[in-house]
């Protein structure tokens, strides 16, 4: 086995290796030092105890998700997101057109869309642990993509995107407020005219998921939480197959934002 990467990060204890993810669970890693082929490296668990109080809740639990399971085990992984890289294709975007995957953290869309020529890709997640496990396996590819550690809630984007994707974090929020705290950085982030394709699970598949609850939807429900002036463009459903083998329902939604301010 040969090691090709670490995180090393506040809740985080994977090692990555060219057969896949080892969980590292010597109870000395933390706060002592890692070695990794003769290379020597501190790992302290101050960051930890510095951290841990300012996170919220969600975030506390998402990152405990990535120390205590491999991406490639955990329920919405997919080896290749076949579904969303063709609803990204039916944009008919330029290659250098902005896109965003919100919730996006180890997913390996975007390997898949720089497989495809797109350009301008940003990844944004609450979980910096996401993060680095796709910085590391894209190796210097990760230079040529835009990376954002925040709550999509509380998201400040540097500029406006051509395309909104969201794969499971929309129906995460039980609450009101954040659904609308949602939608309105939605209306500040994307361009007028802008795609949005968000995926929920259908209103006959699962009511939890990670141990949370979440909000099952259907066309007419999430246009009513998007609110005036969106078109739908295109709807549908997709059997998700978890690395477990459990069958998952999901609804995607692929929408336009108004060419106007509403």
């Amino acid at each position: 086995m040969l090691a090709i990467g670490r995180i090393c990060y506040p809740y985080q204890k994977w090692l990555i290796t060219n057969d896949g993810y080892e969980l590292l669970t010597s109870q000395k890693w933390f706060g002592s030092y890692l070695n990794i082929n003769g290379c020597t490296t501190p790992c302290y668990n101050d960051s930890f105890n510095a951290y841990g109080w300012l996170m919220s809740e969600t975030k506390k639990h998402w990152e405990n998700v990535y120390l205590t399971k491999s991406p490639l085990k955990v329920s919405w992984y997919q080896q290749e997101p076949v579904l969303s890289v063709s609803l990204i294709a039916s944009a008919g975007l330029a290659p250098d057109a902005p896109i965003i995957d919100v919730g996006g953290g180890s997913s390996t869309l975007v390997d898949k869309l720089q497989d495809e020529a797109y350009t301008n890709i940003s990844v944004l997640d609450i979980s910096g642990s996401a993060l680095a496990h796709s910085k590391i396996r894209l190796a210097d590819k990760a230079d040529k993509v835009h990376w954002y550690e925040a709550d999509v809630t509380r998201f400040e984007a540097p500029h406006r995107f051509a395309l909104w994707h969201d794969r499971a974090v929309f129906h995460f929020l039980t609450k009101k407020a954040d659904r609308e705290r949602y939608v309105n950085v939605l209306k500040q982030t994307l361009e007028k005219g802008g795609h949005i394709i968000i995926m929920t699970f259908a209103t006959d598949g699962p009511n939890k998921c990670s141990g949370l609850d979440i909000v099952q939807y259907d066309a007419e429900k999430l246009t009513v939480e998007l609110g005036p002036g969106f078109k739908l463009v295109e709807t549908g459903h997709e059997v998700h197959h978890t690395p477990a083998g459990n069958q998952q329902k999901f609804a995607y939604f692929h929408l336009r934002a108004p060419e106007e301010a509403v």
